[in-house]
This record gives structure tokens, sequence and C-alpha cells, in this order.
């Protein structure tokens, strides 16, 4: 008995407070280049950069395609106005050094809509990824494997091992 109505209680404690959680989403579009190549199978993200003990949200992933286009959206429930930053991981210009470079672009506010599906979309334009940027880090986790020429057929040689793997 006193089990359920601490859950009852804190129900009323709780529910008041998601009322208040709004859908917010954006979408990024543009190209990477290194010099004068497309940038292709780079890896580029979309996150909601949050400030405090709030962990920020990965709004979407994925890779350029061979003409160094990409294409990305997403969206959470915040309380506050998200923070959309774009990151690319990238080897444009980096030798053997081990990691990525990490470039991040703050995108503007106006291009967020307060519902889960954008309806504007931020063209970030062509990027020059041999550029030097300011702030510019490394990331040391991610795997060169996305630039192998043979990529598809090793990832889905990956995929049907695991699906053989799972049975």
């Amino acid at each position: 008995m006193t089990y359920r109505l601490v859950l009852v209680l804190l129900a009323v404690a709780i529910l008041p407070s998601l009322a208040v959680l709004r859908d917010q989403s954006i979408a990024v579009t543009g190209q990477l280049k290194c010099g004068k190549a497309p940038a292709a199978r780079v890896r580029v993200k979309l996150w909601d950069d949050d400030e405090g003990p709030d962990p920020d949200d990965l709004l979407d992933q994925g890779y350029t395609d061979a003409d160094g286009k990409f294409s990305l959206s997403g969206g959470t429930a915040e309380l506050t106005p998200i923070d959309p930053v774009f990151k690319v991981y990238h080897d444009c210009d980096d030798s053997i050094k081990p990691g990525h470079r990490k470039v991040r672009f703050i995108l503007p506010q106006s291009y967020i809509t307060n519902d889960r599906v954008p309806k504007k979309t931020f063209n970030i334009g062509v990027i020059n990824l041999e550029t030097i940027f300011a702030k510019e880090s490394r990331e040391m986790l991610l795997s060169r494997m996305m630039r192998h020429p043979n990529f598809d057929r090793y990832h889905s040689l990956e995929s049907e091992m695991d699906t053989w793997i799972d049975q």
C-alpha cells in the first residue's frame, strides 16, 4: 500500500514538469571538400550541446556521400531552447596522425523548429576541410575503416557475421 502511495506521489510531482518540455528540431545540409576533391565518407553529427548536468543529446549522425554531401536532421524535448552544434570528424590534410580532426560549428537559433520535424533547413554551404579551424580538436575513437575503398563490402560482411553470431 505504501509503495503505491509513493508511486502516485512521484507521478503527481513529475508529470507537471514533463508538460513544460517542448519538442524542438533542426536540420542541416551542405558539402565537405578536401581541397578540390569531395570529402567522401566523412563522419558528421548533429548535437544539442547542453550546459550543466544535462548530458548532450545526439540528434542525428551519418557520413558524407561520394560527392561529400550530407543532410542531417533531428530533435529532442527540452525545457530550454536547444543549442544545435554540427560536428565533423575527418582526416583531410592529416597525414598519419592518430585519430581524426574534429571541427564544430554552432548553428543559428533561427533554424530551430518548435516541433518534432524541422520546417527549415540550414544550408552550411561548401566547407573546405583543408582549413585549420581555430578551436579544432582531435577525436581518437573513430575508425579509419570508413575511408577504406572497400568499406561497403566490409560493412555488409560485418552485418552478415553479426546476424550469424546472434543466431
